[in-house]
């Protein structure tokens, strides 16, 4: 799972947070989207291009020196492990294509 920030949650634009309040598949999309099936440490996800979501598209990940990046998000913490999986943090919230 790809987690975001409280500070990502507050840059996203009132706009986009009123339309997921009054639009609850759009915001379990935006959910999911987060969402990669599966345990997938930091290991691998540096050796992807690429990992689907629950949400059905795809994420681009994309390794720049030692940064590594989801869409247009910097991964700031891996390997974070939780009783149903392992979360990394991000510091962007990720809108899925069309949202």
């Amino acid at each position: 799972m790809f987690a975001p920030t409280n500070a990502a949650f507050a840059a996203v634009p009132k706009a986009t947070i009123k339309k997921l309040e009054a639009n609850k598949s759009l915001l379990v999309k935006v959910l999911e989207y987060h969402v990669v099936k599966g345990e997938v440490l930091a290991a691998r996800v540096v050796k992807l291009r690429s990992a689907k979501t629950l949400e059905g598209a795809s994420v681009k990940v994309k390794v720049s020196g030692a940064s590594v990046y989801v869409n247009q998000a910097k991964v700031i913490k891996t390997n974070v492990k939780a009783s149903n999986g392992v979360i990394h943090v991000i510091n962007a919230v990720l809108l899925p294509p069309g949202a």
